[in-house]
């Protein structure tokens, strides 16, 4: 028995091998669209020509013409056109400007110069702020140059990105350089994260410490990002003494990680400011100190103790997370007595501010969203880099912050001292 099998015609196979998707799909829209944005850029350059001028193309100032006043009264000539290539996010496109001399007040005369397309310009602002935005959202130069070449039409190299990346590095120095005087910061959340950079043609973990400030609004913003080599009390010393020398003034509360060199750091500059050790990073300390068969039992006493719903049952369950596990297994025990009074001082706050004040988990989510956009680059350039780029996906609005939990009693805790003998 035969049996008869059709094979489907696809027209595009008889394109050759290579054939590109999307190559002959022809759209008129774009193209009567790009035509319009090329004579609108060059009316522009145009009647900002004539307003240097005073008189528009083809006319020339008849003897007795006046002037008009301000910087549009400037004498010159027109001396021709020259074609540029502009790309913006309407796509490439090529115009042809103006050019003109004009007369200066020693007799010379001086090339004029756009302001609305600067010489050497090649691409709008918004074009650059689309290629860093794609660069932002986690992908490498290559990847952002395949994916933008429909919409630049091949325009954009990696190369591109990678001048384009270097441009966000004067916003980053501004950044670094700004007065924070006038940030109402009342609280403060330190935290180091580690990333991998290329130092010596070597991938090496370095630290980049972060100061999160949470203003009296209850709005978090980055304050300090920072490679300065490691979590040592020096490193955390000079983040500190940046910030105050640039305005920030004594917090009313802190939240740290408890490393040791950022507790060394604080005690020498506000030693007498109440300060919350992250539960979180306590409790890992914690399970660190056991065998794997403790761990179900030690979370589920160490959380009846930190999310008991008050002060005094906190402490209540402190005393009975001590008692059993002295007998249990006293390294848990001596580590939470290790704490100290620092783990529980979120409990001199409203309880509705509880859940925001117990852990540095701000910081931690910034550091898991950065971790998972660079994780297609495995290994970033330089650690200058790793830095700004931490500050950019917060600059850019790729992650948004909001407020911390409890904001609204933020405003009328502020008006009254903590008491710090609680």
């Amino acid at each position: 028995m035969e049996r008869t099998i059709t094979k489907p015609a696809f027209p595009h196979a008889q394109s050759g091998a290579n054939a590109q998707l999307f190559e002959d799909w022809f759209d008129p829209i774009e193209s009567a669209v790009r035509d319009q944005v090329r004579h609108f850029i060059e009316g522009l350059i145009e009647a900002e020509l004539e307003e240097v001028l005073a008189r528009p193309r083809y006319r020339h100032r008849v003897k007795g013409d006046v002037p008009s006043d301000g910087p549009a009264a400037v004498s010159g000539h027109r001396h021709g056109r020259r074609p540029r290539s502009l790309t913006g996010t309407f796509g490439p496109v090529q115009i042809t400007v103006p050019r003109a001399r004009l007369n200066t007040a020693d007799g010379k005369t001086t090339e004029w110069k756009s302001h609305v397309l600067p010489v050497y310009q090649r691409r709008t602002k918004a074009a650059d702020a689309l290629i860093a935005g794609a660069y932002l959202s986690g992908t490498n130069t290559r990847r952002v140059r395949r994916a933008l070449a429909t919409i630049f039409r091949g325009s954009v190299g990696k190369d591109t990105v990678s001048r384009v990346w270097r441009k966000v590095e004067s916003d980053w120095k501004a950044w670094n350089a700004r007065s924070l005087a006038d940030e109402p910061i009342v609280r403060l959340i330190l935290d180091g994260t580690v990333v991998r950079v290329q130092l010596d043609r070597k991938a090496t973990l370095i630290s980049l410490l972060v100061v999160l400030g949470i203003r009296q609004d209850g709005q978090k913003v980055l304050l300090a990002v920072k490679n300065v080599g490691g979590e040592t009390a020096e490193a955390w010393r000079a983040v500190l003494d940046d910030l105050i020398k640039r305005g920030v003034r004594k917090p009313e509360f802190l939240i740290v990680d408890g490393g040791s060199g950022l507790d060394a750091a604080l005690a020498a500059i506000w030693a007498d400011v109440p300060t919350q050790r992250c539960t979180v990073h306590k409790l890992r300390n914690l399970l660190a100190h056991a065998p794997k068969r403790l761990h179900d039992e030690i979370v589920l006493d160490y959380n009846a103790m930190i999310y008991a719903n008050t002060p005094e049952e906190v402490e209540k369950q402190r005393k009975a997370f001590l008692r059993k596990w002295r007998v249990r297994h006293i390294p848990v025990a001596d580590s939470l007595e290790e704490a100290g009074d620092r783990l529980f001082a979120f409990t001199r706050l409203p309880a509705s501010q509880w859940k925001s004040a117990r852990t540095t988990n701000a910081i931690e989510r910034l550091h898991e969203e950065f971790k998972r956009r660079i994780k297609t680059q495995t290994v970033l350039p330089s650690s200058d880099t790793a830095a700004m780029l931490f500050w950019a996906l917060l600059a850019s609005g790729q992650i948004i912050m909001r407020k911390v939990d409890g904001w609204k009693t933020m405003a009328a805790e502020s008006n009254q001292p903590l008491d710090v003998a609680a």
